[in-house]
Parts: structure tokens; C-alpha cells; sequence
């Protein structure tokens, strides 16, 4: 199933345990794009909101604080409100 899976506010000990302050920084100003996820994505919002809408999907909002996992294979509009700061990690 292609969901997105996302969890608001995780303990900063679960986000020490999976390393996301030494993965690598995505920035991104205000746009809207296509976009596929060849492999798993996990991201952690450190600034901005987007709404992100799964082809045939519901928009989903996102914000600061999130931490966020999308699924091999999905497909996406991105709609990004406020200029957007994360962490990601693929795989």
C-alpha cells in the first residue's frame, strides 16, 4: 500500500536513535512539483509546511516537526507553503 506514514513531534531520543541529525539537508522555496520516490523516503521537517497529495490521493499537511516516511513507488504533487528545511534518508 502506498501511504504515507507521519509522526508528529517524535521523541528526540527516537530521533537520535535513527541518526537524523547527520543526515543529509533538503531546502526547498515556495513551489509546487511532480514528484516519485524510486526508493523509501524518510524525512524530518526542521522548517516549513507542505501540503503533498498522492496521485488519486488526499493532500496531507505537513509542518515543522514531523517526521515522515514515503513509500517506494509513490507518486506526488508537492505544494510547498512555507520555504521548507528536512533532513531525509533513502532506503
Amino acid at each position: 500500500m502506498n501511504e504515507i506514514h507521519c509522526e508528529h513531534n517524535p521523541a528526540p531520543v527516537k530521533l537520535e536513535v535513527l541518526g537524523v541529525y547527520d543526515w543529509p539537508l533538503w531546502k526547498k522555496e515556495v513551489s509546487t512539483f511532480p514528484w516519485t520516490y524510486s526508493e523509501k523516503e524518510t524525512c524530518y521537517i526542521l522548517k516549513g509546511r507542505a501540503l503533498i497529495t498522492p496521485d488519486g490521493g488526499q493532500p496531507q499537511a505537513f509542518k515543522r516537526g514531523d517526521l515522515i516516511s514515503f513509500p517506494a513507488g509513490l507518486s506526488c504533487t508537492w505544494d510547498i507553503l512555507e520555504a521548507i528545511e528536512k533532513h531525509y534518508d533513502f532506503g
